[in-house]
């Protein structure tokens, strides 16, 4: 039953519905997010094969849109090896301790408006809670856990270098997501997501808030550990990171708690930053798109289009060095967003509640902070002394130049040949 006119719920919608209603919505919310991961692993196989022009699955099923279930059965059939010294228990804690958070974080997710389920008028949410993207943050935090204990109770090293790893991962890129929750928060003036969805009825806070909107968007892939950010699971340095010693179902769980968190975080984005289940123009000039059983397809059409962007960051970027990814978020996305925080607050503060000034005096600030950082680069670029001094006309021998493990700002070892003969005689 459609409803006439877009119906927005609030708090004091939730806490009525029946038990089998509560019930069913438990298990739809279970269910899109197991359906999401088996269409996530096959799109992101055949998304990057047409992008490095291969053919990618198409053996299994029509087109090969079987083969995430055949890699589901092939992981449940193979043998579950336990390595000897390990912690038993933590070690088969850890994936459930990545997993559930994950799927816990989707109840106060809005899906869509009020709607009529076997005569019950009820919110397309399971639950609503004044602090509800605070939950999902903490939710967030508890599922790195699971990483940390598995690299830690694995008894081996390079495990536990990835999951130290993912808790400094954590740690820089949580702060700066904080933050940008903070400016949606000051701007909506709450922080339950149903309300802050109807708080983007006019304009979406993704485009007053651009700022928060980009930052996150690089914090939320960072906090997923997918590529450029996959440095807890990095094979190159090591092995495969904290799931190395995990097989069979164990292994299967943290495959499905990274995916299910991409569809958490892209889920938050949409519903903090692109008005969450509301149709976007020129759909919204239609009446019915915000009202009814359709803005759950608007929802997962946006959702859906963070989930490409995952597999084409993933497609076209390199792994970044650690030191880099640091630098990244203690350095530039920390300072920018208090930065941008205490801007928003200001222009809160200064306008009150006037609807029409704060979002032109946001998008003013925005361009400004944009502005000022580009210029503070391309002063940063012209200013900054070469690292290396200039080569000479006649090329010295290798013995001859001075060697300065620091000269690119990250320290590394000697070529042959760079240090002299006496120190390499020594060494």
């Amino acid at each position: 039953m459609n409803l006439a006119a877009t119906d927005y719920p609030d708090l004091a919608d939730f806490g009525h519905d029946p038990w089998w209603l509560v019930l069913i919505k438990a298990v739809a919310v279970f269910a899109f997010l197991v359906a999401n991961p088996l269409v996530a692993i096959l799109a992101e196989r055949k998304i990057m094969a047409r992008m490095q022009a291969r053919l990618g699955p198409n053996r299994v099923g029509p087109h090969g849109m079987l083969q995430s279930m055949a890699d589901g059965v092939k992981l449940a059939l193979k043998e579950g090896i336990t390595p000897f010294g390990v912690d038993k228990v933590l070690y088969l804690v850890a994936p459930v301790i990545a997993v559930v958070p994950a799927i816990m974080a989707f109840a106060v997710i809005p899906f869509g408006p009020m709607v009529s389920v076997f005569g019950h008028h009820t919110p397309l949410q399971l639950t609503d809670l004044p602090v509800g993207v605070l939950f999902i943050l903490a939710m967030a935090s508890i599922g790195v856990y699971g990483i940390v204990l598995a690299g830690w109770s694995s008894g081996s090293t390079y495990p536990l270098l990835g999951g130290l790893r993912s808790t400094a991962q954590v740690i820089s890129y949580e702060i700066a997501m904080g933050l940008t929750f903070a400016a949606v928060f000051l701007d909506s003036g709450t922080m339950s997501t149903s309300e802050i969805v109807a708080g983007q009825h006019n304009y979406w806070y993704g485009l007053v808030l651009l700022p928060s909107f980009v930052i996150y968007a690089v914090s939320m892939v960072g906090e997923t550990n997918r590529a450029p950010f996959d440095l807890p699971e990095a094979e190159g340095e090591l092995v495969g990171g904290f799931h190395t010693e995990y097989s069979s179902l164990k292994f299967a769980m943290f495959m499905l708690a990274e995916y299910i968190n991409m569809v958490t975080v892209s889920a938050l984005a949409t519903t903090l930053f692109l008005g969450g289940w509301q149709a976007p123009w020129p759909l919204s000039l239609w009446d019915g798109a915000n009202s009814g059983w359709w803005p759950i397809l608007w929802f997962t059409l946006k959702v859906w289009v963070f989930m490409f962007v995952f597999i084409w960051l993933r497609t076209s970027l390199p792994r970044l060095r650690y030191d880099q990814f640091m630098n990244l978020g203690w350095k530039v996305l920390i300072p920018v967003s208090l930065t941008w925080v205490m801007i928003v607050a200001l222009i809160r503060a200064a306008f009150g509640s006037a609807s029409d000034t704060v979002p032109r005096a946001l998008v003013s600030a925005a361009v400004g902070l944009v502005v000022t950082l580009l210029l503070f680069w391309l002063v940063r670029r012209v200013v900054r002394p070469a690292p290396h001094s200039p080569v000479p006309d006649t090329p010295a021998p290798r013995s001859a130049i001075p060697f300065d493990p620091m000269a690119g700002g990250f320290p590394v070892p000697p070529l042959p040949g760079q240090l002299p003969a006496k120190e390499t005689t020594d060494a």
